[in-house]
C-alpha cells in the first residue's frame, strides 16, 4: 500500500507534534499559565502523541484533561478516561505492560498511537471551533507522519469532525454514531466511539462492553500483523 497522505495539504512549517509551550491559541495559553501557577509541578503544556510511528491504528481523543494528560504529559494518563482506554488496549493486544496512570509506568503501545484533536487542555474540556481549527495543522502533520496508517478511531464527535475536515471530507456524508465504520478511501477506515469520559461511563451512555465491541471490530479487521 502506498504511504497515506491527508487530502488536505500539510503545512510543512508544522511538525507532527506541537511545542510544549505552543502559543497559537491565546485562551489555551492563558489557561496553561493559570494551571502552572496553581500546580507548578504539573506538565502544563501541549501533550505529544503516544505510540509507535509505524502504527496502523490511530486513536484520536478530544484534548488533554486538566488533571490527566495536562498533569502527566501523556495522553489519557492519570484520569478516569485512561483507565478504560488502556485496559481495553491491553485486552486487545494494542498495548503491553501495566498501566499505572503515570508516564514512566513502562506501558508500550503496539501497532497503535494515541493523539488528540487539540493538543492543549481547554477550560471545561471544551475547545472552541477556532482552537480546533488552529490545531488542525499539527493533526494533519501527524497523519502525514504515519506511513502505515490503516484505521482511525474517533473518541467523540470533535475527534470525528477533526479527522473528516483534515482529510477534506464532508461531515454530512459520514454521520457520527457509536460503533459506526466509515470508508474514507485510500485504504483508510474510520471507527466511531463515544468518548470514554467519566461522564459517559457514569451515566451509562458508554459501557465497557460497548467500548470493547468497537475494539473487537477493529482487531478483527486489522488482524494481528
Amino acid at each position: 500500500m502506498a504511504p497515506f497522505r491527508p487530502a488536505a495539504e500539510t503545512d510543512r512549517r508544522f511538525p507532527a507534534e506541537a511545542p510544549a509551550q505552543c502559543r497559537l491559541c491565546p485562551r489555551l495559553v492563558a489557561y496553561r499559565h493559570d494551571n502552572a501557577a496553581s500546580e507548578p509541578l504539573w506538565f502544563n503544556g501541549a501533550v505529544a502523541s503516544f505510540g509507535s510511528p509505524d502504527a496502523r491504528l490511530l486513536i484520536v481523543g478530544l484534548a488533554p484533561g486538566r488533571g490527566g494528560a495536562n498533569r502527566t504529559g501523556r495522553p489519557f494518563t492519570g484520569d478516569h478516561a485512561g483507565v478504560l482506554l488502556y485496559d481495553t488496549l491491553l485486552k486487545f493486544g494494542f498495548a503491553r505492560g501495566v498501566y499505572d496512570a503515570r508516564p514512566n509506568d513502562g506501558l508500550q503501545l503496539v501497532d497503535c498511537m494515541i493523539t488528540n484533536a487539540v493538543r492543549c487542555a481547554p477550560p471545561g474540556n471544551k475547545p472552541t471551533p477556532i482552537e480546533i481549527a488552529t490545531c488542525r495543522a499539527y493533526f494533519s502533520a501527524r497523519l502525514d507522519a504515519l506511513p502505515k496508517l490503516r484505521m482511525m478511531l474517533a473518541l467523540g464527535r470533535v475527534a470525528h469532525d477533526q479527522i473528516l475536515t483534515t482529510l477534506g471530507h464532508r461531515k454530512a456524508a459520514f454521520a457520527f454514531a457509536h460503533g459506526a465504520r466509515h470508508d474514507l478511501g485510500s485504504g483508510i477506515a474510520l471507527f466511531d466511539s463515544f468518548h470514554c469520559s467519566r461522564y459517559n461511563t457514569n451515566t451509562g451512555r458508554l459501557t465497557s462492553d460497548m467500548f470493547q465491541a468497537v475494539f473487537a471490530a477493529i482487531r478483527c479487521e486489522l488482524g494481528r500483523g
